[in-house]
C-alpha cells in the first residue's frame, strides 16, 4: 500500500542552492567564490550589454548601413497558374484568403497579392489585398471578377 509520508523526489532532480558569502563554514571563503579584488567581486556590479573589457565593442567597430522602411507592406506572392490548380483540384468558382489558408499557401496574417505568372483557364471571383495588372487583366479577360480585401 502506498503511504503519503514516503513520496521523495526521484534521485538526483533536486539540489541544495549554494549560499554563497555566508563565512568560512560555507566553503567558499573569504573572497565568497568571487576571486580578488576588481568590480567582478564587488556588491552592486552588473556589466554593460556589448561591453569587450575596453576593446573597442563590435557594434561600433561595424559600419552602418542600409534604410529599414518600416512603413513597407509585405505580402505573400501567388500566382494565377496556382489559382487555375486550386480552382481544378477543389472545383472552386471563388478564391478568397480563406480558400489559400485551407491549402496551405498563406498563413492567417499574411496579406496576398495575386501576380500575373501561369495561365488561367477558369471563371474565377477572386478575392486578395492586392493585384498586379498582368493578373487583373487576365482574371478579367475570363469575365471573372477581382475583389480588394
Amino acid at each position: 500500500m502506498m503511504d503519503l509520508s514516503k513520496i521523495k523526489p526521484a534521485k538526483g532532480s533536486t539540489s541544495t542552492n549554494k549560499r554563497l558569502g555566508r563565512g568560512q563554514g560555507s566553503g567558499g571563503g573569504g573572497t565568497a567564490t568571487r576571486g580578488h579584488k576588481g568590480a567582478k567581486s564587488r556588491s552592486g556590479y552588473s556589466r554593460k550589454v556589448g561591453f569587450e573589457g575596453g576593446q573597442m565593442p563590435l557594434q561600433r567597430v561595424v559600419p552602418k548601413s542600409g534604410f529599414r522602411n518600416f512603413n513597407r507592406v509585405e505580402y505573400k506572392a501567388i500566382n494565377i497558374g496556382v489559382l487555375q490548380q486550386l480552382s481544378e483540384s477543389g472545383n472552386l468558382d471563388v478564391i478568397d484568403q480563406q480558400t489559400l489558408i485551407n491549402a496551405g499557401f498563406v498563413s492567417g496574417k499574411d496579406k496576398v497579392k495575386i501576380l500575373g505568372k501561369g495561365t488561367l483557364t477558369a471563371k474565377l471571383t477572386v478575392k486578395a489585398h492586392a493585384f498586379s495588372k498582368s493578373a487583373k487583366d487576365a482574371i478579367e479577360k475570363l469575365e471573372g471578377t477581382t475583389e480588394i480585401l
